[in-house]
């Protein structure tokens, strides 16, 4: 099985939490051999990652930028650092520049490499272009099923 995540960044501590159960909860019931694929962002990215690796299974990287950790949250560099080490496979888009493009881009590449889509998602529309909205018209365009989790108490700001 293997599953990409989008989902919302710089989410409040509470939310995390409430995510990282959820995430930890469904994967645990996933078939193996389990294989994680993430762009390692704060947030459901990493989130997703730690429970794939926690669970046993495998993480794939997908870097949508060199300039990509530049543009992360200078907290977030060592848990991204500790993740991307960990991954048994790593693809590096050719964007210099970490745009929304770049991230779009990378987002839909992930899904070549899935059989489903885990939403870390509100269900409100994008902030921005390659939001977490985007990502998922992107999987129902592909026919990539979407899985969706925001638990009850979860907010972003």
């Amino acid at each position: 099985m293997r599953i990409a995540i989008s989902g919302h960044r710089l989410l409040p501590a509470e939310t995390e939490t409430l995510v990282l159960d959820e995430l930890r909860g469904a994967l645990t019931a996933q078939p193996t051999p389990l294989i994680g694929v993430s762009c390692l962002a704060d947030g459901a990215d990493a989130l997703f990652a730690q429970a794939v690796l926690e669970n046993g299974g495998e993480l794939v990287a997908v870097i949508p930028a060199a300039e990509y950790r530049e543009n992360l949250p200078e907290e977030h560099h060592a848990t991204y650092d500790r993740l991307l080490a960990a991954a048994t496979d790593v693809h590096e888009l050719p964007f210099t520049e970490s745009t929304s493009e770049a991230h779009q881009a990378a987002s839909e590449f992930m899904l070549t490499l899935a059989d489903q889509l885990w939403a870390v998602w509100d269900g409100k529309p994008a902030r921005g272009f390659g939001g977490t909205a985007d990502v998922v018209q992107a999987a129902e365009r592909t026919n990539v099923p979407v899985r969706v989790f925001w638990p009850a108490g979860a907010s972003r700001d």
